[in-house]
């Protein structure tokens, strides 16, 4: 058995949620802005140079035809 489908006014509130329910507060999005400007001033790691070991490093001697 289901029960009877109200016929009357449905009220507007939305019950236990409050009224900005599913909105970012102000402070939430004045952190992600202050994040996203971070991230922007940050410069991109540019890749640095090859690092070629000493004379005899690890045990790897490179031949006349250099590194491969």
């Amino acid at each position: 058995m289901s029960a009877p489908t109200p016929t009357g006014h449905q009220p507007d509130d939305r019950g236990l949620q409050p009224p900005a329910f599913g909105q970012p507060s102000p402070a939430l999005i004045a952190r992600a802005d202050r994040g996203y400007a971070r991230f922007l001033a940050t410069p991109a790691a540019a890749p640095g140079p090859v690092h070629e070991p000493e004379a005899g490093g690890h045990g790897q001697d490179h031949d006349a035809a250099g590194p491969r």
